[in-house]
């Protein structure tokens, strides 16, 4: 059944609270290390005792079936204000509880930017009545034009948890370090896209044999590196806390355990595109990062839905990427969830807009990644909902009293990635006809229902 036969299952922030049963449900919650078989009961909202649920509430036979906590997105694109044609926060808020997020930060690179404490209270507004919350980065510099410091105080007081340059690097070093000491004075988190624009060169896809193959022009490592090692030292100056977001070479991953073991406050994210897609994509290959590369389609190279900025990476790197997720330099995934209409992504590669949605497929990569032996489960689930959380400061739990925030997800089900199936605006991304592990059968966000794939009676 196509997602438009299914609008009725969303849910809002708006609604009443939740109250019902999951029988025998596997129960995952990083935040205290449980993993067992129990049932587990919501009543008006909050994680309750099965014995307090009130007679006729509905009961779901659960075996099989995992119940974690909801999921964070450290990286959404909701395209609002601008851009409403690709996104919005209503329809990125569905597309996000569809696959399990429950919070979803919206970064500031819309038009005009997230620069100022009204446009921050539109797009908060819009949130407070959607399918999950929506917190809000603002920008960094005034404009992202990376020249002056936006009002970094106002954008915190308008409730922003972080401020960024999202699509740029701050890439001046005394304005960075000017943002840098700002932060730190104000308390806010600073999340860093890096990437040195000289450095990059243009670049539209990794530098490597792929791209000289493709006469496309590479983009090195160096560029995020150069960032990396920039920020780490402004950081470790200044005492600013810094997130460093959608990272994609090993060398990054390095430079922040050195960097931690020296007492540097950072915390980073990868993509779930990063760690299962490699650059081998751009040239029509269709196999995972962990799996042996094989037979290579021409007829899919310069697909410009596989054009992402960081471009994807060696397999080398994406695998290292991987291996920094299981041992836990990855703080957390983050989708970079970036709709694009049609017209900016049928066209030739290196005119395509970079991006790819997101939020809908990144739960199937990542038990794709574990089916293959990759990452264990309960790292796969921390590092998209309690990890992430806890960057932006919210709590999830699944112990008596907290409120309600979890997924439900069938493991053992399938799914074919369709435009028709994604509640997403936007279709961007090369999974289209592939098949994925993996189902969000219940969204449940501040003790609200907020997708529904037929596990509780319908309203």
């Amino acid at each position: 059944m196509t997602l438009a036969a299914l609008r009725g299952r969303f849910g809002s922030l708006a609604d009443a609270p939740a109250t019902f049963l999951l029988a025998g449900a596997r129960v995952i919650d990083p935040s205290d290390g449980t993993d067992e078989v129990r049932d587990l009961a919501v009543v008006a909202g909050r994680i309750a005792d099965p014995r307090r649920l009130p007679d006729g509430a509905p009961r779901v036979d659960a075996t099989g079936l995992l119940a974690v906590p909801g999921f964070c997105d450290l990286h959404t694109h909701l395209r609002e204000p601008g851009g409403e044609g690709a996104e919005t926060v209503a329809s990125g808020a569905r597309a996000a509880a569809h696959g399990g997020f429950t919070t979803i930060c919206a970064m500031p690179n819309t038009t005009p930017p997230l620069d100022d404490a009204r446009a921050v209270a539109k797009v908060s507004g819009a949130g407070r009545v959607a399918a999950a919350r929506v917190r809000v980065i603002g920008s960094v510099t005034a404009g992202r034009d990376g020249t002056v410091l936006a009002d970094l105080a106002a954008l915190r007081e308008a409730g922003v948890i972080a401020v960024s340059d999202d699509g740029a690097t701050v890439a001046d070093g005394e304005v960075a370090r000017l943002a840098f000491e700002r932060c730190a004075d104000l308390g806010l988190l600073l999340v860093e896209h890096c990437e040195d624009p000289l450095l990059a060169d243009g670049g539209v896809m990794r530098s490597g044999a792929t791209a000289t193959r493709l006469g496309l022009r590479g983009w090195a490592p160096e560029a995020e590196l150069a960032v990396v090692r920039r920020d780490l030292e402004l950081a470790a100056d200044t005492g600013a806390r810094l997130h460093l977001t959608h990272l994609s070479c090993a060398a990054s991953l390095d430079a922040i355990r050195a960097a931690r073991a020296r007492g540097v406050d950072v915390t980073c994210d990868v993509t779930p595109h990063h760690l299962s897609l490699t650059d081998a994509w751009v040239d029509g290959g269709r196999r995972f990062a962990w799996e042996a590369p094989g037979d290579i389609d021409a007829s899919l190279a310069y697909d410009g839905h596989c054009r992402v900025n960081p471009p994807l990476p060696a397999r080398d790197d994406a695998l290292a990427l991987l291996a920094g997720l299981a041992d836990g330099t990855v703080d957390a995934i983050a989708t970079d969830h970036a709709p694009h209409g049609p017209q900016r992504k049928l066209v030739p590669f290196d005119e395509a807009a970079p991006g790819l949605v997101g939020l809908e497929t990144a739960l199937s990569l990542g038990l794709a990644a574990v089916a293959a032996g990759m990452v264990a489960l309960p790292v796969l689930i921390g590092a998209l909902s309690t990890s992430p959380a806890r960057i932006v400061g919210e709590e999830r739990a699944l112990g008596t009293g907290a409120t309600a925030d979890l997924a439900v997800i069938d493991p053992a089900a399938t799914w074919t990635v369709a435009a028709d199936r994604l509640a997403s605006r936007s279709a961007n991304t090369p999974l289209i006809g592939r098949e994925l592990p993996g189902v969000v059968r219940l969204t449940v966000a501040d003790g609200r229902v907020t997708w529904n794939d037929g596990l509780l009676p319908l309203r």
